[in-house]
């Protein structure tokens, strides 16, 4: 537990130029406390205790603007930059060393109790108020634009931007 709060402080210092010191991140920056709290709630989610899990992550939700799912799969080093208005739904899969920016909404688009919410893997980058939709992947490396729609996959280490995003040309 303390190794992985202190992979999360040494992610945001790495992260973000703005941060000044450890304490700093540790008391500061709500997308860590999100993490933080996502961390117990899916602890209780995974023990079946369903409704509890939910009430944390709702009181997380008041405290910070961020919504995580505590049934969605976060990985290691989860930053979420700025924070407010981010969601994460219940069938999210969020990889190691993502950088997630406020606004972000990992949505889903299916009615039935299926995967319905995207997959983003390691190393990816989302800018800020990014909408992923669906039952997608993001792959390892990607970019996503600040304000792109991406209802379709993203191949590893291309960057797309739009609406609908589509991918960025390499020149």
């Amino acid at each position: 537990m303390f190794r992985s709060v202190r992979e999360d402080v040494r992610a945001a210092l790495e992260r973000d130029p703005a941060a000044k010191s450890a304490i700093e991140v540790a008391l500061c920056y709500p997308g860590l406390h999100a993490v933080w709290f996502y961390r117990v709630a899916h602890a209780l989610w995974n023990r079946n205790f369903h409704l509890t899990a939910r009430l944390l992550s709702q009181f997380a939700r008041f405290l910070t603007g961020i919504e995580i799912h505590p049934a969605a799969t976060v990985g290691r080093r989860l930053f979420i930059d700025h924070g407010a208005g981010v969601v994460i739904g219940e069938t999210a899969t969020v990889g190691d060393d993502v950088h997630m920016h406020h606004g972000c909404t990992l949505g889903g688009n299916d009615p039935r109790p299926v995967k319905r919410h995207p997959t983003v893997e390691d190393g990816v980058v989302l800018g800020a108020n990014v909408t992923l939709l669906g039952a997608i992947t993001v792959g390892e490396n990607a970019a996503v634009g600040a304000g792109a729609v991406v209802v379709d996959d993203v191949e590893p280490d291309q960057t797309v931007t739009g609406v609908p995003a589509t991918p960025v040309d390499e020149v």
